[in-house]
């Protein structure tokens, strides 16, 4: 009997000290992820139209990475991949409109079957419900910027209150009172700002009044030298912003309250700019600035939400063992080429911010240029809690970049497929192949190419595809892209997703 009572004395104490060890070593993973939110529109990035002080915080106490990269740049395509490590084309959810299949593998499962406590608040827009998430609350749909219905495992509670501000009173309730302090956590904390048509919250619709943005040096594109894919989408900032994109219409659902500032704010600008009778390239200037205030605006609150919870986490000190990562779902035009929106395989959509904090593991102030992806988020996470990553994830773990090393035969380069044609912005079908220098993208469906220098042209103004001086680049390009599509299975076997194959064509029109 008394070797019994010891056993179990011994059996109770190594059950605290393994307790205790998994609450000390694996960190609480904190993803933040806002929607278009472009890498020009952060101060650490090197923004020159706006300042992002908690933001840069992130990065000045951790990493930046400047080459993060998008397998198909939107929205809920990009969520998906982000889930289950996987491109588009195997998780089934290649473009808006589809539905996330739940019952797939999912780090959120993984990282919850390993122990950990997790939770999601925010958008979603993968239209079915959340899984692998012991918590969750989200926008329905799109969501909107102003008192928003909120989805979850109860049912449907509408919120009064600007939804930057309310996703972060939610995130911020469950971090002081439905979290369990003995597990670690996974927090998925994700905004709808500063997702179009960019509603500035009550406490911001004054910022910038007195201050003119810069252009971007391509607002006046006229796309000459590309594929006729750039001339023919419907995303260009002098023709196709509406009425509710500009505010000349107030948003439809807000209080008395909420309304009565708007009209302040807006009714005498909207009066003075009837007064104008603008046209050509000045209607294309005052649209512009309309539509950056705007944008920054609804970044000016999420950097302030953000803050919020940053300083909680320094306060209680969680912050000691969370890692903290920053980014957006896809990176977004701020009128460079003329453009609003994502969707391309050109810069501006496909590198996306990502800046990571991590204390007593990153060192503060820490770069980095490789290319990573969306496709890595699932493996980073599983690698840095301890969880064997899946053989069926596409992506790696870049874990060991956080602590400034080299990782052997990491990637050189990179696979792009955007599906969404037709649809919103007439952007068409394309996919390609990204290196640290060059660009090659295929418009398939119309057997048309682009190849980029972007050492020499980093704007991409001008594809060089078929010009003498790159011809080999152009054919060591093309054999890349189709060892990359082999590697990933992208074999143009997408019926299944309602969209016809891509043409089998090898070589397109110069």
């Amino acid at each position: 009997m008394k070797r019994l009572h010891l056993l179990l004395a011994f059996a109770l104490l190594m059950t605290s000290v393994v307790s205790v060890w998994a609450k000390e070593t694996r960190p609480n993973l904190l993803f933040i992820m806002s929607d278009d939110h472009s890498y020009n529109a952060l101060s650490c990035y090197g923004s020159k139209i706006n300042k992002t002080p908690n933001l840069d915080r992130i990065a000045k106490e951790g990493i930046k990475f400047n080459n993060c990269l998008v397998t198909n740049s939107i929205c809920g395509p990009c969520r998906a991949v982000i889930l289950t490590g996987k491109y588009s084309h195997q998780n089934g959810f290649v473009r808006n409109g589809n539905t996330f299949n739940g019952e797939q593998l999912t780090y959120p499962k993984l990282l919850q079957k390993a122990g950990y406590q997790t939770a999601v608040f925010g958008k979603w827009h993968l239209k079915s419900d959340p899984t692998g998430f012991d918590d969750w609350e989200v926008l329905v749909g799109q969501g909107p910027y102003y008192n928003p219905p909120m989805k979850s495992a109860a049912g449907t509670k509408k919120y009064t209150g600007y939804t930057t501000e309310v996703i972060t009173d939610i995130t911020m309730k469950w971090l002081k009172e439905g979290r369990d302090p003995d597990k670690p956590f996974l927090l998925v904390y994700q905004h709808k700002a500063p997702h179009r048509n960019w509603q500035p919250g009550p406490d911001y619709l004054d910022h910038y009044d007195d201050v003119t943005i810069p252009e971007p040096a391509t607002l006046f594109d006229d796309y000459q030298y590309r594929a006729s894919p750039a001339r023919n989408q419907a995303m260009e900032i002098a023709t196709h912003m509406n009425a509710n994109d500009l505010k000349l219409n107030p948003p439809r659902n807000l209080t008395p309250e909420q309304k009565a500032k708007w009209d302040a704010a807006y009714g005498p600008k909207n009066k003075a700019f009837k007064a104008m009778n603008l046209e050509g390239k000045a209607l294309v200037r005052w649209k512009y600035q309309r539509y950056i205030k705007d944008y920054l605006r609804c970044i000016d609150a999420v950097d302030d939400n953000v803050g919020i919870v940053l300083d909680y986490l320094d306060e209680s000190g969680l912050a000691e063992n969370t890692l903290v990562v920053y980014t957006s779902d896809q990176s977004f035009y701020l009128g460079e080429h003329g453009w609003f929106d994502k969707r391309w395989m050109y810069e501006e959509s496909l590198r996306t911010p990502c800046i990571i904090r991590w204390p007593g593991h990153i060192k503060p102030g820490s770069t980095n240029d490789e290319m990573i992806s969306n496709l890595d988020f699932a493996e980073t996470f599983l690698d840095i809690a301890g969880v064997d990553v899946p053989k069926e994830m596409q992506g790696a773990s870049f874990k060991d970049m956080l602590n400034g090393k080299t990782i052997d035969n990491w990637r050189k380069s990179f696979y792009y497929h955007y599906y969404e044609f037709p649809g919103a912005h007439s952007v068409a079908r394309h996919y390609g192949v990204r290196t640290e220098r060059y660009k090659l993208i295929s418009y398939y469906e119309l057997d048309e190419w682009e190849l980029f220098d972007l050492k020499k042209d980093p704007m991409e103004m001008k594809s060089v595809y078929g010009s003498d001086g790159y011809r080999k680049v152009q054919a060591d390009m093309e054999k890349e892209l189709v060892r990359l599509r082999e590697y990933y299975k992208d074999d143009g076997s997408i019926e299944d997703f309602g969209i016809k194959p891509p043409m089998k064509k090898k070589r397109g029109k110069k």
